[in-house]
């Protein structure tokens, strides 16, 4: 099997600029030039579109009104066509990222019998704090794929603690550095979720009040940390790091450090969607999906084994911020059409963890 890779760079006073060809079995697949300039919004691989959030990135309080409608308006019009994008400017820099990556790693290195006291309880349909071991999930359940399990382990961090969770008592500063990014997560995502509400015509607060007891209770948003180790020298058939899915939240904030997340295009062609420097890849979510009324886009995403030898022997690391409604939110259609019935978002959460699950 030959395998090429070509890393073509662009230009001076640009950051991760490159083009990518690999040729697995045989057959072509071209990642397209991912170009990063400074402009407001900026064509990224032909698909996702990066975004300049400055305008109302966490800290600002001189607040211009013109350049907020304008950065709503730039939202919607990804999250209307690809359903993703890259926010650059968020408040949120690399190296508070960087913290929860290396925390989480000391979590991960420990003995499996030590990770297992903090195993995540799945006995009910709600997202729960802890630990997944190596293929303990299965994504492409969600797409309907026959896959083997995800070639991943991760940990959700979800306040307030339920019964029988607990904090990893190995790694003392897990808990204040996970925390930490979980509030600038979920303050990031507020701002994204007014300017949603502004760009779909609802009023904001009323809308923001749906979302009141993220980290506080009766609500399913979490912080979850993933990591994808090396490839083992024997895989299962057919099986990937993460299987083609969509989310089923409302937004998710997505925090990588390496390759490996391929995001569907209408004519079902994947383009990548790289790590890029001090930026958060955004998407819509199921649950917004249907709650907007198709107007907003929830895209199908993966992750696959690296396509080249040399990168199968590399660790892949994100925190994801999944957002959703509290679980008594009742969501009708938001233009006011009876596009879907009503529902609970508990319970619509617990029927896609479900077909996940059994």
């Amino acid at each position: 099997m030959v395998f090429y890779r070509v890393w073509i760079p662009v230009g001076r006073g640009r950051s991760n600029l490159f083009m990518e060809e690999w040729f697995p079995d045989g057959s072509v697949q071209r990642q397209r030039t991912f170009c990063y300039t400074g402009n407001t919004m900026e064509d990224v691989n032909g698909y996702i579109q990066m975004i300049d959030f400055s305008a109302y990135s966490l800290g600002t309080t001189d607040i211009d009104e013109a350049a907020v409608q304008a950065l709503s308006e730039n939202l919607m019009h990804s999250f209307t066509t690809s359903g993703f994008a890259y926010l650059k400017n968020t408040g949120i820099t690399d190296e508070q990222v960087t913290s929860v990556f290396d925390v989480a790693d000391k979590f991960y290195d420990l003995p499996v019998d030590v990770k297992q006291k903090y195993r995540r309880n799945e006995t009910d349909f709600h997202e729960r704090h802890g630990w997944v071991c190596m293929e303990g999930e299965n994504l492409g359940k969600l797409n309907g794929l026959q896959r083997p399990p995800d070639l991943k382990e991760l940990f959700n961090i979800k306040p307030p603690l339920s019964g029988g969770d607990s904090w990893p008592s190995e790694v003392p500063e897990f808990e204040e550095t996970c925390m930490d990014f979980f509030n600038q997560a979920h303050d990031l995502a507020k701002r994204v979720l007014e300017l949603i509400a502004r760009g779909l015509g609802t009023e904001a607060a009323d809308f923001l009040d749906m979302f009141k007891f993220i980290g506080k209770g009766r609500n399913s948003s979490h912080l979850r940390s993933i990591r994808y180790p090396p490839v083992p020298e024997t895989v299962k058939e057919n099986q990937v790091r993460c299987g083609e899915h969509t989310d089923f939240g409302c937004i998710t904030l997505l925090f990588q450090d390496n390759a490996g997340l391929e995001v569907a295009k209408g004519d079902g062609e994947f383009v990548a969607a790289p790590p890029i420097t001090d930026t958060v890849v955004i998407n819509i979510a199921d649950t917004l999906q249907r709650w907007s009324a198709d107007k907003l886009v929830s895209t199908k995403h993966r992750v696959m084994l690296p396509y080249t030898p040399e990168t199968r022997g590399t660790t892949r690391r994100c925190v994801t911020f999944f957002t959703h409604p509290d679980f008594d939110a009742v969501m009708k259609c938001l233009d006011g059409s009876d596009k879907y019935p009503p529902v609970r978002a508990e319970d619509y959460v617990a029927s896609r963890l479900r077909k996940m699950y059994l």
